[in-house]
């Protein structure tokens, strides 16, 4: 799949223009935003990426595009898991709701710029060094044994979490001066005439910083889908637009989700290994078979990836669904 300068131009332009348009349309504004707005532009950015899934497929072909909706569902889910996160952050900081879209927005283009650079990074590793796939699955099965052990407990308040990005929000603390309160949606301000940054500027850096493990997990999850470039990245651009509005729309369902972590895990862990058998089936490493490809070694069709892709996230959701399906109602007073 060769794609031309001029497209990545045009793409790159096109996710940058969304963000800004995000920002001077919903968060420029401070406001908590309601139900059916998160679940308008939630569907919208679905819908956009959905159409662009089906584009790609007839332009480059339906091999190319179910590589794009597998790698797109993958990040979608793995962006999901992300929000959990997130609603730490933001509990832990006592993030003002109406204040909480710009929090996310940044995070949003962080994770953008970070995942980019992998991209990039990882793009011209697997051209070079085809063992790369060894790292990339065993790190993958790493984070899948990791992730299992996760509990997104229901019963659990998220206060006791402990907060991520700890170590660059002490550093920040240590070196530069900050307020304990919130100065509306000012990330700096002037006390005594001494400049101090407010707890905004300290939630995004929390924020930045998680964003980096997060790239670290996804960047290899959809290489083990395909290996252009181009899919990896608008996979990832798609998944992230529509983040801000899904946190809002999810709202207490998210707490809901908690076999997420585990159904995430299997989704890992068998990309994981597709991609070992994908090293193995292409292996150049002389200590392994004498430089040889191993002939055993299967190629796992991509239908079979979406398939076990789709119908994990299927079981987790409606597992997770059911545990909790007596958190939501009222409680019963006895007269």
């Amino acid at each position: 799949m060769s794609v031309d300068l001029w497209v990545w131009l045009v793409t790159a332009a096109a996710v940058v223009g969304m963000v800004v348009f995000d920002f001077y349309a919903h968060v420029r504004t401070p406001h908590a935003p309601s139900f059916s707005e998160s679940a308008r532009w939630s569907v919208f950015y679905i819908a956009l990426a959905v159409v662009f899934g089906i584009g790609l497929g007839i332009v480059w072909g339906w091999g190319h595009g179910s590589e794009y909706f597998a790698g797109y569902i993958t990040e979608k889910s793995l962006s999901v898991d992300n929000l959990f996160v997130f609603l730490i952050i933001m509990t832990k900081f006592a993030v003002p709701r109406e204040y909480q879209q710009k929090v996310l927005l940044v995070g949003v283009v962080i994770a953008l710029v970070l995942r980019t650079v992998f991209i990039l990074l990882g793009a011209a590793a697997i051209a070079q060094f085809s063992w790369v796939f060894y790292l990339f699955g065993a790190f993958l099965i790493y984070t899948a044994i990791k992730l299992a052990r996760e509990n997104h407990d229901s019963d659990g308040d998220v206060r006791d979490e402990p907060a991520p990005g700890g170590f660059a929000v002490r550093t920040l603390k240590r070196f530069v001066p900050t307020t304990e309160e919130y100065h509306g949606d000012r990330l700096s301000v002037r006390i005594d005439g001494k400049r101090y940054l407010t707890p905004m500027l300290v939630v995004m850096v929390a924020i930045g910083s998680t964003d980096v493990l997060f790239a670290l997990d996804s960047i290899p999850a959809i290489y083990g889908l395909t290996k252009e470039p181009y899919i990896v990245f608008t996979t990832n651009a798609f998944a992230l637009l529509g983040l801000r509005q899904l946190y809002f729309l999810l709202g207490g369902l998210l707490e809901r989700l908690v076999y997420l972590s585990q159904g995430l895990s299997v989704i890992l862990g068998f990309i994981g290994v597709k991609l070992l058998l994908e090293a193995l089936h292409t292996n150049e490493v002389p200590f392994i078979n004498g430089g040889e490809h191993v002939e055993w070694a299967p190629e796992i069709p991509i239908w079979l990836s979406m398939t076990v892709i789709l119908g994990t996230l299927a079981v987790a959701t409606v597992a997770s669904l059911y545990a909790t399906r007596n958190d939501r109602k009222p409680a019963v007073t006895e007269s």
